[in-house]
């Protein structure tokens, strides 16, 4: 008996809590408060953004281009070669 009210009273305790959990959630003042925190963040983002400082571009003329000149000397090393000389 014990144990069957026991299991009763977790299950209305977990429907308690998705009840109370939906209420709020889908509450309309929860509606408000969410849209007007996510308006005041645009709002932040948006003064940040208008203080950022300039920086002047100091990047013209930085690539050098090199030559690459291939060597025709080179030694062609084939892996089975190697390991044959072992």
């Amino acid at each position: 008996m014990f144990k069957e009210l026991k299991y009763v009273l977790y299950v209305i305790v977990i429907f308690i809590f998705i009840f109370l959990t939906g209420k709020f959630y889908f509450s309309d003042e929860n509606e408000k408060n969410y849209y007007r925190s996510f308006d005041n963040i645009n709002k932040k983002i948006n003064t940040y953004s208008s203080n950022l400082p300039l920086l002047k571009n100091d990047t013209d003329n930085v690539i050098e281009y090199v030559e690459n000149k291939v060597s025709k000397d080179k030694k062609k090393y084939r892996f089975w070669k190697l390991l044959e000389n072992d």
